[in-house]
């Protein structure tokens, strides 16, 4: 367990693709009513692709953290791909328990992705009651 703390702050103190980009293809912002955690992505996407990916944001840890690993995961992932992610991969990339107090922590950078690549096609973007789903096991 104790592993997995440690690549959580090194993560939120050495963030992987922290940066906004110049030119995306599409910029969405988040922010957890929580607690006020805030995130940013900006994607490249070509052909269904993600071909760059750039995020900023201020927050806990937690969501911090999340966000840099989801932005190395998702890389060359197709729209599709990302679509497909729920939150039980990113608890699992997180690899530590998230208890109800943390959980929308955790899962703003997926409702801020999934949300960027509604904003894309022009649909409506999801709330947070849509996005995240409370089970037994949170």
């Amino acid at each position: 367990m104790d592993i997995y703390a440690e690549t959580i702050l090194d993560h939120y103190r050495r963030p992987k693709g922290k940066m906004r980009l110049s030119q995306p293809s599409v910029s969405h912002a988040e922010t957890n009513p929580a607690c006020g955690d805030e995130l940013t992505v900006d994607l490249v996407i070509h052909d269904g692709k993600i071909v760059d990916l750039g995020w900023d944001g201020t927050g806990c840890a937690i969501s911090q953290a999340a966000m840099s690993m989801l932005s190395e995961e998702i890389m060359g992932k197709s729209e599709k791909d990302l679509e497909a992610l729920a939150q039980k991969d990113i608890y699992a990339m997180l690899g530590v328990p998230i208890g109800p107090r943390r959980f929308k922590c955790a899962l703003l950078c997926l409702h801020t992705v999934k949300n960027a690549l509604r904003t894309k096609r022009g649909e409506s973007k999801q709330s947070w009651t849509e996005t995240v789903h409370i089970t037994e096991d949170q």
